[in-house]
């Protein structure tokens, strides 16, 4: 991956993604023919989060939905 340092960590990047994922649900990139969300979020209970339909970029969606898990966790007591 050009312009990326060896050194990149993703827990470091996003740790409360890299959280949701260890403790509460799981992430699904990409679209699909029933989401136009390029990120979501989900849990078994079903979808938590999703990005808007057109963020700037991948690292964008994935930077604003780290923000959102962190409210999350505070708001339900994680």
């Amino acid at each position: 991956m050009a312009g990326r340092s060896a050194s990149f960590s993703f827990i470091a990047a996003y740790p409360n993604l890299a959280r949701w994922i260890a403790e509460q649900g799981w992430i699904e990139i990409g679209r699909n023919g029933f989401n136009t969300s390029l990120v979501r979020a989900l849990d078994p209970d079903g979808t938590t989060w999703e990005s808007s339909d057109q963020p700037s970029d991948i690292d964008a969606a994935l930077r604003a939905l780290d923000a959102d898990l962190a409210t999350w966790f505070e708001e339900n007591g994680e």
